[in-house]
């Protein structure tokens, strides 16, 4: 991404992202790259619909973490601490990956004594605290809504976005699913952010390697006891939990994508031994590596289609 692009953020801690205002625009659209330095646990008083292009990982909402593809579409309610953990083989860069799209919910919903119809986005708006991932049909038609924008000037950018979030706010049950639970309470303060971006850059950097609790401890300056407590509160997950889900939905792309044996795979991703591998897997699939391999397949091979993802992990 060009270097600009850092140059619309103003210098504050690095757990909140400021969103200065387009003088032309209500809303602020754009798109990047992945990895990105601002693609992080962040939070930000804005709502913010955004979109995978491609690749695959964890999304972390609150003490939400589950699974996402290409064509993911989530709106994400303000200050609820976000981010997109992608899966990147060593070197892997990913070069539009993401597009985001964030407003000011609290102007769209004052202008309703002049434009009462914006009253009914009232109800989206307080789901969307929690955090909405949206599929099916409803994603499908977000995505191209999203990608639409982008182009868009004046009045029919202005119209291209109340498609979108009309879209969002009528989209059937079965197309929308809650995040973050109803309990979780956000921990918004500088330093427990950073400690959270730097223990999540741990596991991306180590994730295949020896990971050990002493290590991020010490390197924040916390016993073990301490930051596991701290970890599990802020995200609602242990650190090893957390370990666990990534290095399975890198398995799982290997068994898709490659040839590999599941003994290779399973060292590979960071296990010294086959059983736990198997057991961890199990765990997160509710199967093994080798039915996953065998179902992926003929799910694929059935669906016959340039566009067929794979199987993500549970969210939990």
């Amino acid at each position: 991404m060009p270097d600009s692009r850092a140059a619309l953020f103003e210098q504050r801690p690095a757990e909140l992202e400021v969103i200065l205002p387009e003088p032309d625009h209500c809303f602020r659209w754009y798109e990047h790259d992945y990895p990105y330095s601002l693609a992080r646990w962040n939070h930000h008083p804005e709502f913010e619909i955004h979109l995978i292009r491609q690749g695959s990982g964890k999304l972390v909402a609150g003490d939400y973490i589950g699974a996402f593809g290409a064509g993911h579409v989530a709106l994400i309610g303000p200050d609820l601490p976000h981010d997109w953990i992608g899966d990147l083989a060593p070197g892997e860069f990913l070069a539009g990956r993401d597009v985001v799209l964030q407003f000011d919910g609290a102007a769209i919903l004052a202008l309703r004594e002049t434009m009462p119809e914006l009253g009914e986005l009232q109800h989206l708006f307080e789901r969307a605290r929690r955090g909405l991932e949206f599929c099916g049909a409803t994603a499908v038609q977000a995505a191209h809504l999203l990608e639409d924008i982008g182009p868009a000037q004046g009045l029919e950018r202005l119209i291209l976005f109340l498609q979108l979030i009309n879209a969002l706010m009528k989209a059937p049950s079965q197309d929308v699913h809650v995040l973050a639970s109803a309990y979780y309470a956000p921990t918004l303060d500088a330093q427990s952010s950073e400690r959270i971006h730097k223990a999540f850059d741990y596991l991306l950097t180590e994730l295949t390697g020896d990971i050990r609790l002493s290590v991020i401890a010490q390197r924040l300056n916390m016993s073990e006891p301490g930051f596991s407590r701290f970890f599990k509160r802020v995200t609602g997950h242990g650190f090893i939990d957390l370990m666990r889900k990534l290095r399975v939905q890198r398995a799982c792309r290997l068994l898709l994508q490659t040839e590999m044996s599941v003994a290779g795979i399973c060292f590979e991703v960071g296990y010294e031994n086959l059983s736990n591998f198997n057991r961890h897997f199990r765990i997160e699939m509710d199967q093994t590596p080798s039915e996953y391999r065998r179902g992926s397949a003929m799910t694929l091979f059935n669906r016959n289609g340039p566009h067929a993802s794979l199987p993500f992990t549970k969210a939990h």
